[in-house]
């Protein structure tokens, strides 16, 4: 366990086992935490690979400031963590829903730190993604209860009613005392150009009834070594549904890249 300041904020960060190569996992927004793939995927991929976890600005044990949640302030906080750790190899990267968004966004701006992209449910950034992200977001009382417990019922069903309870406390605190949804929705989507600048393998895998399903559907035209991946009856929550599925392809994928 270790803290990373970047860009003037202290970050949480998980390092466990050896690389390289050395594969960075990139969770979800607000109701997510390194902690998703601390007890899911990371312990397998230590065994051959190190696994780098941390909590985006805002999340988990990382510090909150009151502003700076634009996509590409977290690009700039994944690259500057990188030169901080002094991880100098070109990376893998695991990014879940806006994880994955993260991970596509920062492969178009430093393609050559990034040796393969491995995306769950992903977001990409598709016109209009970030207002999309704010409703869901902005949402109060019992309508938020609601997509949260359809949207995390299987991740949230993991913990104890204190933890549960915390977690809602500081995705509260995350939407409505910093610039979160402002800054997402003033960020611009991902471009045609952007798409044609990631340069290497991807992995994507999606619930079939994923509300984002339908828009990955293209992926591998839009990136020319993707491949697509559909598992029959999952939804968004595909990482906690399946997840020794997706253990298996994430390994599977490592060793052939390897």
């Amino acid at each position: 366990m270790a803290d990373a300041v970047v860009n003037g904020v202290r970050l949480h960060v998980q390092r466990i086992g050896a690389g390289p190569p050395t594969v960075v996992f990139l969770h979800g927004l607000v109701m997510d935490n390194l902690s998703s793939f601390y007890f899911t995927l990371a312990s397998p991929v230590s065994r051959v690979a190190e696994a780098l976890l941390y909590d985006l600005r805002g999340h988990g044990r990382s510090e909150r400031p009151t502003s700076g949640y634009a996509l590409a302030d977290f690009t700039r906080d994944l690259d500057a963590l990188l030169a901080t750790l002094d991880v100098r190899a070109p990376v893998h990267l695991v990014g879940n829903s806006f994880g994955g968004l993260l991970a596509l966004a920062y492969a178009s701006i430093r393609p050559e730190r990034v040796a393969s992209l491995f995306l769950i449910d992903a977001h990409l950034g598709a016109a209009g993604w970030g207002d999309a992200m704010v409703q869901t977001l902005a949402l109060q009382g019992e309508a938020r209860d609601r997509r949260i417990a359809e949207s995390f019922q299987h991740w949230l069903g993991r913990h104890s009613e204190r933890k549960r309870s915390r977690l809602a406390d500081n995705a509260r605190a995350l939407v409505e005392g910093t610039s979160l949804l402002a800054d997402l929705a003033a960020s611009p989507p991902l471009s045609d150009e952007s798409f044609r600048r990631i340069a290497c393998p991807t992995l994507a895998l999606y619930g079939e009834r994923s509300d984002l399903r339908p828009q990955a559907e293209d992926l591998p035209q839009r990136l020319a070594q993707a491949r697509l991946l559909v598992r029959p009856g999952s939804t968004h929550s595909l990482l906690w549904e399946e997840t020794d599925y997706v253990r298996d392809e994430l390994l599977r994928w490592l060793r052939e890249r390897a």
